[in-house]
């Protein structure tokens, strides 16, 4: 027999088993008792062996780095409503470099329709990635919550994301797959708040055991969830800018949190709006990282 009492931690109520503790292993629950473990015997988890220990980088020695798709739209239709981004062809220019310099296969497409989008992606995951490390993706467009424009209209930026899960494209299980994406993500701003703080400037798949399906995924935003992203007509959004600056400083000699980190920290304090609309006017962003990433990602050998 089982009892069970309930502990509470942030608000919630969580049961806890108690009496004889219970090991789930391979989806059966067996009495720690039972397996007559002495302390110091090693565990044998799924998919892997006695003794062995993990790998915690994502394996690089590849004959490829792997593709990059950057998606630039530029231009679109008047039934969408949405202006011109003027600044994005220089995001791609410098996106380009970066990603090559990193070893990608890189191939621009430009004013892309939701269709386009969707074939593009589609058949990129349907490629024989064996022979590469990972795969990035760039979306360069306006956007919504949870959502990219297309030139002619929207689409959920997870219909685009999805051909990647695991069970769909087996050549990359178990690699990192990264989107990066710059666009707006709602309409608020952010009006930041005065701190103490300097001046401002503008692997092979194992048959034994199972992958999530969403696993080892990324995904960098130029901004968090409801808020407006900056783009500079000039040089480019704010995020870009950011990105490529510490991809070309630390590009191969930092794992992809660390810069991605200082993407965060050089967009937050690096950038402020400069405009003669008052409601416009010294407004601050903070990029966002989604990260389901299981392994440290270094882009070097």
């Amino acid at each position: 027999m089982l009892s069970f009492y309930y502990y509470r931690e942030e608000g919630n109520s969580v049961p806890m088993v108690t009496g004889r503790s219970l090991l789930l292993l391979q989806n059966r629950l067996l009495p720690d008792g039972d397996a007559r473990k002495k302390k110091n015997d090693s565990i044998r988890s799924a998919g892997g062996t006695e003794n062995e220990v993990p790998t915690y980088k994502y394996n690089m020695n590849f004959e490829k780095v792997g593709k990059c798709i950057i998606i630039n739209n530029k231009n679109f239709e008047p039934v969408t409503g949405m202006g011109v981004r003027n600044g994005t062809d220089r995001d791609a220019d410098a996106l380009f470099r970066c990603f090559r310099n990193l070893g990608f296969d890189v191939v621009v497409y430009n004013d892309c329709t939701c269709a386009k989008m969707q074939d593009l992606l589609k058949q990129a995951s349907e490629e024989d990635h064996t022979n590469s490390a990972c795969f990035a993706c760039i979306l360069l467009s306006h956007g919504e919550e949870n959502c990219i424009y297309g030139k002619d209209g929207v689409t959920p930026i997870k219909d685009l994301t999805i051909h990647f899960r695991g069970d769909r494209c087996k050549t990359l299980l178990e690699k990192p797959k990264l989107f990066f994406i710059q666009a707006c993500r709602g309409t608020e701003l952010d009006d930041g708040i005065q701190a103490d703080s300097g001046p401002i400037n503008d692997t092979d798949a194992n048959p034994r055991y199972k992958v999530p399906v969403e696993a080892d995924f990324l995904f960098a935003y130029s901004t968090v969830p409801g808020y407006y992203s900056w783009r500079n007509p000039g040089r480019g959004s704010w995020f870009v800018q950011a990105l490529c600056s510490i991809l070309e400083e630390h590009g191969k000699d930092l794992e992809i949190m660390q810069i991605l980190t200082r993407v965060n920290y050089r967009v937050a304090r690096h950038f402020e709006s400069q405009s003669d609309d008052p409601r416009l006017n010294e407004k601050k962003q903070i990029p966002c990282v989604v990260s389901m990433l299981t392994k440290e990602l270094h882009f070097r050998k």
